[in-house]
């Protein structure tokens, strides 16, 4: 083994085998989806800005989740797009290492942002009078920092458990994206450590996470049942159901791809789990928040109007 261990400067991403045509198929499509992500979400970030009446606590966490969104895709999307025109293309040892860190950032970010709106929820329905006195601008601003500050110290952590292993040839990663199980396999070492840390990571911040954000929705659900108006319980619902159906995509593709067994054929089902998670999971959320949520349509009219008057 120590003849193939050698100082590793690129590797080759897989991504997926599949022939010339359909590369070039999927490349029309997930061009267009990742136009659409962009779109979509500075959309998202244009109108929280613009319009002062989405400068509420709820928006300031949407909008942080919209930076997220363009942010992860930026990550992965550009350079699978690469890999379907270009398949013997590799990647740089040190955009590796940045691809898998920046991509452990911003999911341990949504993570956490996902909590702190559904404590938002929580507190805006079930204690509206106190609400302007709990989430005070500045108690936002710390829980914001909190979810960037958790997620960019529990990716170094990986990646600081990561540069030290050394690599075998051939370094071929069987992903689109630098995924850090992927990258680990081609170690030429023990990775018990670091696939345990990797385990107990996306337990603490997937597990924990959810079970707090189910809490939540069980007294928000209680709170809703309590309300004698029936335009007052849609109302609420309205404004919680988006938050649900995000909720729902983000956890449930990331609890299965991390926490669920890593053996058998799962691992290529996985990679198709991780493609919908990293392309089409930032495209939806921000159709899920404008579809489902009247004040983001009617903010979207009174801008366009403004643009139209202009």
């Amino acid at each position: 083994m120590g003849d193939n261990i050698t100082t590793i400067t690129e590797f080759l991403l897989l991504g997926f085998p599949l022939g010339p045509k359909i590369q070039m198929l999927l490349f029309g499509l997930f061009s267009l989806f990742y136009f659409l992500t962009l779109l979509g979400n500075g959309v998202i970030l244009g109108l929280i800005s613009l319009d002062s009446r989405l400068h509420t606590p709820m928006y300031f966490f949407l909008s942080h989740l919209a930076i997220v969104d363009i942010a992860c895709a930026c990550n992965t999307v550009p350079q699978m797009l690469v890999n379907l025109l270009d398949p013997a293309k590799p990647i740089s040892f040190a955009g590796c290492m940045m691809q898998t860190f920046l991509f452990l950032t911003f999911a341990v970010t949504e993570c956490l942002l996902l909590v702190m709106m559904s404590y938002d929820r929580y507190v805006a329905i079930c204690h509206p009078l106190r609400y302007s006195a709990i989430m005070t601008w500045r108690v936002c601003i710390i829980l914001a920092v909190t979810s960037w500050t958790t997620g960019v110290c529990l990716a170094l952590i990986h990646l600081v458990l990561l540069l030290p292993l050394p690599f075998c040839r051939p370094q071929k990663i069987n992903h689109f994206f630098c995924e850090i199980i992927a990258v680990l396999k081609l170690a030429c070492a023990e990775t018990h450590i670091n696939e345990n840390m990797v385990l107990a990571g996306a337990i603490s911040v997937l597990v924990g996470p959810l079970s707090s954000i189910a809490v939540s929705y069980m007294c928000i659900l209680c709170a809703i049942l309590r309300i004698q108006s029936g335009e007052g319980q849609r109302k609420a619902f309205s404004t919680c159901s988006s938050h649900l159906c995000v909720v729902g995509l983000f956890y449930g593709t990331a609890i299965i791809v991390y926490v669920g067994p890593q053996y058998g054929n799962s691992k290529e089902q996985k990679k198709y789990l991780l493609l919908f998670h990293s392309l089409f999971n930032p495209m939806l959320n921000p159709l899920l928040y404008s579809l489902r949520n009247s004040e983001v349509k009617n903010s979207l009219k009174r801008v366009l109007g403004v643009e139209r008057a202009l």
